[in-house]
This record gives structure tokens, C-alpha cells and sequence, in this order.
């Protein structure tokens, strides 16, 4: 299971680092917003957040950035502070200082509560969320990366458009190259014939791109 931290706090971050590596997470750190955009594409389980960080907010980042399950961990500890990140969506709010075991147990009962829906399925074709895979008829497919990425964030907003500029942005981002709009065009149509389905992916003419399980 792979954790990102986002926390600027260097004692904070060697104890909570020795406590889940301890029980065999595998945790990435980020100690502003910044590298935590750099981190985010990668394939992880959970985000621990802090909201004050050198370079911004992390409800912000979380609102804007972040499609995968969040534990903030804070030492703002004001009601609206904690309402607001629960209406985002945040999974659970921890106030500094934490205790160890009690931040252990509410990080393994987030992991519980979603590995449950980490498998999606389209008819004949299986997501597994976690691994990053695909499969046909139980066959895996073999994506490229940036197919991968485009076809995982589809799935992560799953039932909601995702634009074209949101795709081609994160997609960047992550590769390092410059994808313009065509090339965009290509790799969905490529990810369409290698699950041999052009139902699954939906075009929204003019905006970009949606799929429904």
C-alpha cells in the first residue's frame, strides 16, 4: 500500500514515516504543494495532509488535485476548519498532536472502507484500481503509461466530464513531454481499441470525455 505525506514538519514526518513503513506501507513524502503535484500522478492509496503548508493551503490542493481518499492531519482544530474539509470530501480529520495508534487505526480503516471498490468492471473488461492494470475477458492489457494515467483518471471521476484541458494538464505533468489536442485524440483512441470497446469511453463534443459503470 503506497502513502503520500504532505507535511512540512521534519520530526513529524520521521515519526509518522517509522510508523507506517513499520507496518509495511510504503510512504512518499512532499514537504509543500508543489512537490506534492509532482507526486500525485503516481498510483497511491492514501494522501496525508497537512492544510498549512509553505506554499498554500492543502484543502486547496486537496479540492483541486486530489481523486484518491485523504486523512488531513492539523493543528487547526476550529470547527469550520475541520466542516470544510469534510464537505471536500476528506475521509478523516486528526488534530496535533496526534497519537500514534489512534492515527494507525484511522488510516487502516480508510484503506478498508475503499478497498472495497477498488476492482470496477465494464462488461467484459476489469479495473484494478490498485495495480494500475486492465483486463479483458481476465487477460491483462497492455497499456502504455500515459494511456494508463488518462484511462485511471477517467475512472477516478468516474460519471463526471472530465476537459480536455484537466486531461492534457495531468498528462503533462506527468510525462514531462507536451501533449497538445490531438495527440490526446490519439491516445483515447488508442486506449478505445486496446479494451475493443468504444462504448466505455464517452466523448462530450466540444468539453472532453466521460465514463459510466
Amino acid at each position: 500500500m503506497k502513502i503520500l505525506l504532505v507535511e512540512d514538519n521534519e520530526m513529524i514526518i520521521k515519526a509518522i514515516s517509522f510508523l507506517l513503513e513499520e507496518h509495511e506501507y510504503n510512504v512518499n513524502v512532499a514537504r509543500n504543494i508543489k512537490e506534492a503535484k509532482e507526486l500525485i500522478n503516481d498510483a497511491f492509496d492514501l494522501v496525508i495532509l497537512d492544510v498549512c503548508l509553505p506554499d498554500g493551503n492543502g484543502l486547496d490542493f486537496f479540492e483541486n488535485y486530489v481523486n484518491i481518499p485523504a486523512l488531513v492531519l492539523s493543528a487547526k482544530d476550529e470547527e469550520d476548519d475541520v466542516v470544510k474539509a469534510i464537505d471536500l470530501g476528506v475521509q478523516d480529520y486528526i488534530i496535533k498532536p496526534f497519537r500514534s495508534k489512534e492515527l494507525l487505526s484511522r488510516i487502516n480503516n480508510i484503506i478498508k472502507r475503499n478497498k472495497k471498490n477498488n476492482i470496477k468492471k465494464f462488461e467484459n473488461v476489469t479495473f484494478d484500481m490498485n495495480a494500475y492494470k486492465v483486463y479483458v475477458n481476465n487477460v491483462e492489457v497492455e497499456l502504455t503509461g500515459l494511456e494508463l494515467k488518462i484511462l485511471f483518471l477517467l475512472l477516478e471521476n468516474c460519471g463526471m466530464i472530465v476537459t480536455r484541458d484537466v486531461i492534457i494538464d495531468k498528462i503533462w505533468d506527468a510525462s514531462g513531454k507536451f501533449v497538445n489536442d490531438n495527440t490526446l485524440s490519439v491516445y483515447i483512441k488508442r486506449i478505445r481499441e486496446k479494451i475493443g470497446n468504444d462504448n466505455f469511453i464517452k466523448t462530450i463534443k466540444g468539453i472532453g470525455y466521460r465514463v459510466d459503470l
